[in-house]
């Protein structure tokens, strides 16, 4: 692959810098988390397309976890297509979108604020439509992401969402220091996980179907890493959580049918395995990666990666491996994952 068509991989590359950049911003999360905490919310709603709404998955469980609010991700069309007349005096709206200009996002924004909700844009753009028509706005610091398919700001997505809600529980200072942490940690790994990719790419440069399985917060890489390899790789991939397998889906597996889990060190830990237990009994082509690896026996491939420093945060590091091998197999099936087929950056139309 050429230089013009490294864009997304240079871009992962570039997550430790973003993230660095973005925890200059303490400030601001303090400020709004304090806000949200005064609100005193029966809910935070979340809402996003594509890449942000994986991230809202994760903001589930940061919420949940740290201040102990309940957190969803929120049905765009309910309020803009149906006009559902809900109230939203109680509730958080936090709308993530890299670009802040997707037309139902920021129409949801208008009418829940108009309907008592205090608003949060989390968005690469500060002087987007987004910002405008939401109460508070907090800076993705992305930078540029010229790829269209996304990485920098899916990866400070998750670090946004847990510092906000580490703000608003008054933990700012311990989510801060572990994203801090989390950046020198990736830094150090990437190199060694994109030589670890590479094989597997060359073995799947078949492969047309995937499922990518997580459980509790890595739901959220699930359905990233499964995005990715859609959009650059044209796998028809599936994120599932290791329940949802056993109801319907492990059917269609074979040995042409590979699996991809995400194994972390934390309470879901025995459903992954037991999941990964089920794909190997089906005769599919395991893969496993994250901090728990190698708890995932028979597994073909492994792509471990260091423990988080925290626990919340072991997505930032899980997802990368699957960033970089979409990266890998897409040049291994002669696509171009910077530019992929009937896809622009900002999706315009509603």
């Amino acid at each position: 692959m050429n230089a013009s068509k490294r864009i997304f991989l240079a871009e992962v590359r570039e997550q430790p810098a973003a993230l660095l950049t973005l925890l200059e911003h303490l400030d601001d999360f303090v400020t709004v988390g304090r806000a949200c905490a005064e609100r005193k919310p029966t809910a935070v709603r979340l809402v996003g397309h594509g890449s942000s709404d994986a991230a809202a998955s994760y903001g589930v469980y940061a919420f949940g976890l740290l201040p102990g609010w309940t957190a969803l991700r929120d049905s765009i069309s309910l309020s803009v297509y149906y006009g559902a007349d809900l109230d939203y005096s109680s509730s958080v709206v936090v709308a993530l979108s890299q670009s802040g200009r997707t037309p139902d996002v920021v129409t949801y924004v208008e009418r829940a604020r108009e309907r008592g909700a205090l608003t949060v844009a989390l968005t690469n753009d500060p002087g987007s439509e987004l910002a405008s028509r939401a109460e508070l706005t907090l800076p993705l610091a992305a930078g540029e992401e010229r790829s269209v398919a996304a990485s920098k700001t899916f990866f400070n997505q998750l670090a946004a969402l847990a510092l906000l809600a580490g703000a608003a529980a008054g933990r700012e200072e311990e989510i801060w220091d572990g994203l801090r942490r989390t950046a020198v940690v990736l830094a150090d790994a990437i190199p060694e996980l994109e030589a670890a990719v590479a094989p597997i790419a060359t073995a799947f440069a078949y492969v047309g179907r995937m499922y990518v399985i997580g459980r509790g917060y890595e739901l959220a890489t699930a359905r990233e890493i499964a995005l990715k390899l859609t959009e650059t790789c044209r796998v028809a991939a599936e994120p599932l959580t290791s329940t949802d397998l056993a109801h319907g889906p492990i059917a269609a597996l074979d040995s042409m049918f590979p699996v991809w889990t995400i194994a972390s060190h934390d309470p879901s830990l025995p459903a992954l395995v037991e999941a990964a237990a089920r794909v190997r009994a089906a005769g599919a082509t395991l893969v496993a990666s994250g901090s728990a690896a190698g708890e995932i026996e028979g597994a073909e491939w492994r792509l471990p990666v260091p423990a988080a420093p925290l626990p919340l945060l072991s997505p930032l590091l899980s997802v990368v491996p699957g960033q970089l091998f979409a990266a890998a197999l897409a040049e291994a099936k002669g696509f171009d994952p910077d530019r992929p087929e009937r896809l622009t950056k900002v999706t315009l139309a509603q």
